[in-house]
């Protein structure tokens, strides 16, 4: 290996002095979610509509050019769809998400593990199923059933946020539990 340059090598001061370690910057910070990539990936994730790049580009923080660039990229990948062409508009392909989740579970559990998951959130949906007396919880007016029932609205909200939620982890358990050997296949969805 080659010698720094003179002006690169410490003296024998400098030598003598220990870093001061406290002082740099932890690497945690570094590499954190400071990346462009990331921020216009955490963008994409939050629209509820179709937007342009320069929607995009306001949300992550960073430029127009950038959010062009991320959005092609995103496209060609399926995180995003192009919905128009003039102005160039897009929004999240939820599919592609979907997709990724069921990967993640299908990676991070065991078969045994996913079933018992699924019969939690199936059992789940069948109280909430019982508790509302509905086959859905699209079924069910908020403010009614509230005033029907005694309830807050607040508290008829969270219940049927709960059920919605259950009903959508029985689907993507459902979906880790099916593979192309036919793992699960028999399972019925209890939703």
């Amino acid at each position: 290996m080659e010698k720094p340059r003179t002006e690169l090598q410490a003296d024998a001061d400098e030598r003598s002095e220990a870093p001061d370690f406290e002082a740099l910057t932890p690497p945690e910070d570094l590499v954190r979610g400071d990346r462009t990539r990331d921020d216009f990936f955490d963008a994409v994730l939050a629209l509820d509509s179709p937007a342009t790049a320069s929607d995009v580009a306001d949300l992550a923080g960073h430029g127009v050019d950038a959010a062009r660039e991320y959005l092609e990229w995103f496209a060609q990948m399926g995180i995003v769809v192009q919905v128009t062409d003039s102005p160039a508009t897009y929004e999240r392909n939820q599919e592609y998400l979907t997709w990724r989740r069921v990967q993640t579970l299908r990676q991070e559990y065991a078969t045994e593990e996913l079933l018992d998951l699924l019969q939690t959130a199936s059992e789940r949906v069948e109280t909430l199923k019982r508790e509302f007396d509905v086959d859905s919880p699209a079924d069910i007016s908020i403010s009614r059933y509230a005033s029907d029932t005694g309830r807050s609205i607040e508290n008829v909200w969270e219940r049927l946020s709960t059920w919605h939620t259950a009903r959508r982890r029985v689907t993507l358990l459902e979906r880790a539990l099916t593979t192309e050997s036919g793992d699960g296949a028999g399972i019925q969805s209890a939703i």
